[in-house]
């Protein structure tokens, strides 16, 4: 056998190994799969997810109405917010699917207040501008940060201090997501994206932080369809991608002028 494998071994050419790797390079820079199921079904009890979106505005509806499907159990969720009752987040919580809460902002959702109150959610309130400075963290392979938001108050109690030129700063801890799931306009199928106006809050930090990123968009376009100078997410960060559907885009608070 040995003789055999190294008598074929003489027929591969240095064109040969060269058309070979380029192969297998070309094909994991497709990272399209078909949808969010398929996107997610590696999703399983107790993993660390970051959602992106800035309250309900660019969050991945398709990926969380899968995961609801799915069940997953003992989630722990990283995102700006928590939705609302009945969008969002507040899916999850109403199936009992998240162990704790990561968030920044979580007054828009009763069946959270309810959870925390009675003990049944674990929570972890930050301030906004150390939620998003993690995230940053995390994809720059930075361990931690230093930042003097939420010293002397509760945010402190627990966590280690340092001064520097006379000024005291809290060290905070880079997230460690296995999965961050984002949710952009446009995107290609080497996973470049183009996020839209307030749906840059967030998903572009979150897209390079987890282990592994997940991106719905609003249009799926062949590799080489976008701008260079319009994309905020290089397709280096993204591993997996898919044209999501029939998005609703909630407003959390619609207030209009009154007419006179």
């Amino acid at each position: 056998m040995v003789d055999i494998l190294e008598e074929r071994s003489l027929n591969f050419t240095p064109s040969f190994f060269f058309a070979f790797g380029l192969f297998n390079y070309l094909r994991s820079m497709n990272k399209v799969v078909s949808n969010a199921e398929e996107a997610i079904k590696d999703i399983n009890d107790g993993a660390v997810i970051m959602l992106g979106g800035f309250g309900l505005c660019g969050i991945p509806e398709n990926c969380i109405t899968a995961l609801v499907k799915k069940g997953s159990k003992e989630l722990t969720c990283i995102s700006n917010n928590a939705g609302v009752d009945d969008f969002g987040i507040g899916l999850m919580l109403q199936t009992k699917q998240v162990k704790k809460m990561i968030s920044s902002y979580v007054g828009e959702n009763a069946e959270f207040e309810r959870q925390l109150l009675s003990g049944e959610l674990e929570v972890e309130l930050i301030p906004q501008g150390t939620l998003a400075t993690r995230c940053m963290a995390a994809g720059y392979g930075m361990p931690a940060i230093y930042t003097p938001a939420g010293v002397g108050t509760e945010v402190a109690i627990g966590k280690e201090t340092r001064d520097f030129n006379g000024k005291t700063y809290l060290m905070e801890y880079a997230f460690d997501a296995d999965f961050a799931i984002v949710k952009a306009w446009k995107g290609d199928t080497h996973g470049n994206l183009i996020f839209k106006e307030s749906a840059r809050n967030f998903n572009p930090l979150m897209a390079m932080a987890g282990k592994i990123t997940i991106a719905e968009v609003e249009e799926l376009l062949p590799a080489g369809s976008l701008d260079p100078n319009q994309i905020h997410t290089a397709g280096i960060y993204v591993h997996r991608i898919f044209q999501g559907s029939n998005y609703e885009k909630r407003i959390e608070q619609r207030t209009v002028r009154q007419k006179s």
